[in-house]
């Protein structure tokens, strides 16, 4: 037999070995799960939310090279990601564990704990300028988080209850293209080709550390990469604009991109310069729908983002999602630029709101360095933006599967706990989203209700939406009490809440 003969047997006998047979009856099976009606509960991956996988744990940084990832998948509007008009909490069933009341009327159980008493002042002296519609009064919000707000979840639905009341001012900010697979966001219409280069806070690096607001950076290498942002189709929220920008990196390398406004109207802009800065291109156009067309003309391009806003009072919430994320991943930028695309859009609120891929680590990233490492992030922000309030909010609870049982993972107290004394730290308020939901063991009994996803680590779209409804109704009741006090927050106790004495809401 010839040696072409015996390699094929030995390549057939392979593939027909049991460890190969094996495989290919797992791989079978799991494919089953996503073309079988029914059997969307046994699916290990879900299209909501990816799963977070862990860079080392003990590093205080991602572990990831240097360089470029091409996209995968064309950015593309996808309505069936988008978050309900009206989401239901599903009413107790046999069998089912009853949830609290506060679930269902989605009543914060927990108050933001300010021990302070100042450290959302800022943000509630705009909103009440938005709520008088004083001229400008857009109170913008820059709110972090890892893959829960990489599909616009919780943000979703904070952007659409504070619009809602103080005025739709405008989407705000987005990633030129997804920078992962099932990257989303509402209320807004957003397409993109493959044909972007990136580069992120998590790896591939960039080597120069400029990844602009949004922690990621894009490089378009010929007139093929273009991107498209458009105004809201349908719903109440988002349908309207009146300036578009375009954030980018003027360099010596710098090629130039257009444009386009409507279908019609084109603008040229060159991004050459003598050396590397962070740039912004603001095109105003008259208040109502549009779409935008950006499109590389000479390459190299390099771009960070785009941003929708309205002339108009109101908020703006820029939903900022890193997926696999920490908190001190942030630190992986250049400082300097970091600073200063914060102080480009000028928020009046940065939100912090990591803490799922913080808790996959466990204990093996110690405590003491987790406390150190984001009280330096956040003394970044609060040092670029001195007159911004600021806010940390904890990650909800997670769990493994232990034998046929579900248990919080042991670090998720202690991590709550080192959020907490870091927000106090540096003067941020804090909004505890684990015991709100149940603390310990509170995720084996969402999943069974509906509202915590198979991986024992994410809400489900209901579950996120009952979260952004608590933190929307808890910055309320702050800033009713604010209001009331002619723009002056009652004075706290320094005393941090008890896990086991939440307090109530206010009516």
């Amino acid at each position: 037999m010839s040696s072409d003969s015996n390699d094929g047997a030995s390549a057939l006998n392979a593939l027909w070995s049991k460890p190969a047979r094996a495989a290919l009856t797992l791989a079978a099976l799991i494919g089953a799960a996503y073309v079988i009606p029914g059997a969307e509960k046994v699916r290990l991956l879900t299209p909501r939310v990816q799963s977070e996988r862990a860079a080392p744990a003990a590093s205080d940084s991602a572990s990831a090279p240097v360089g470029e990832a091409r996209l995968v998948d064309e950015t593309d509007d996808r309505p069936e990601m988008a978050i309900p008009d009206k989401v239901t909490v599903a009413s107790t069933a046999p069998g089912l564990p009853d949830l609290p009341p506060e679930v269902e009327t989605k009543a914060p159980p927990r108050p933001i704990e300010d021990p302070s008493g100042h450290a959302l002042d800022a943000f509630f002296a705009m909103l009440m300028r938005a709520e008088r519609k004083e001229p400008r009064a857009i109170a913008r919000i820059v709110h972090y988080g890892d893959s829960l707000l990489a599909v616009d979840l919780v943000t979703g639905t904070l952007r659409r209850q504070l619009q809602t009341r103080f005025g739709d001012a405008g989407h705000g900010y987005m990633p030129i293209a997804n920078p992962w697979p099932g990257y989303f966001h509402n209320d807004v219409w957003r397409k993109a080709s493959t044909d972007w280069s990136v580069s992120r806070v998590v790896g591939p690096f960039a080597p120069d550390g400029l990844y602009g607001l949004g922690g990621v950076t894009f490089i378009g290498r010929s007139r093929a990469a273009w991107s498209k942002f458009g105004t809201a189709k349908k719903g109440t929220i988002g349908l309207s604009a009146s300036k578009f920008a375009v954030q980018y990196l003027a360099n010596p390398d710098g090629g130039s991109f257009e444009v386009v406004i409507d279908g019609g109207r084109v603008e040229s802009v060159d991004t050459h310069a003598d050396s590397p800065a962070i740039a912004e291109r603001v095109f105003d156009v008259p208040d109502g729908p549009h779409e935008f067309e950006f499109r590389v003309v000479k390459a190299p391009v390099r771009a960070f983002g785009a941003w929708l806003e309205r002339d108009v009072p109101g908020v703006v919430l820029d939903s900022i999602g890193i997926q696999g994320g920490r908190l001190r991943f942030l630190d992986q930028q250049d400082d300097a630029h970091w600073a200063q695309t914060l102080r480009m859009r000028n928020p009046s609120l940065v939100v912090f709101e990591f803490g799922l891929n913080e808790a996959a680590d466990d204990f093996a990233y110690p405590m003491d360095r987790y406390k150190q490492t984001s009280i330096a992030v956040l003394r970044q922000v609060r040092a670029a933006l001195p007159n911004a309030s600021c806010l940390v909010i904890a990650p909800n609870d997670t769990a493994v599967k232990r034998g046929t049982s579900v248990q919080s993972r042991g670090v998720m107290p202690s991590l709550v706990r080192v959020q907490r004394e870091s927000a106090f730290e540096v003067g941020c308020a804090f909004f505890d989203t684990f015991e709100a939901m149940g603390g310990p063991g509170s995720m084996a009994t969402w999943v069974l209700r509906g509202l915590g996803q198979q991986d024992l680590t994410h809400p489900t779209t209901v579950g996120a939406d009952v979260i952004g409804e608590w933190i929307y109704r808890a910055l309320m009741d702050k800033y009713r009490a604010y209001r009331e006090g002619g723009g002056v927050t009652p004075a706290a106790s320094t005393r941090a809440l008890s896990p086991a004495a939440p307090a109530a809401s206010a009516p």
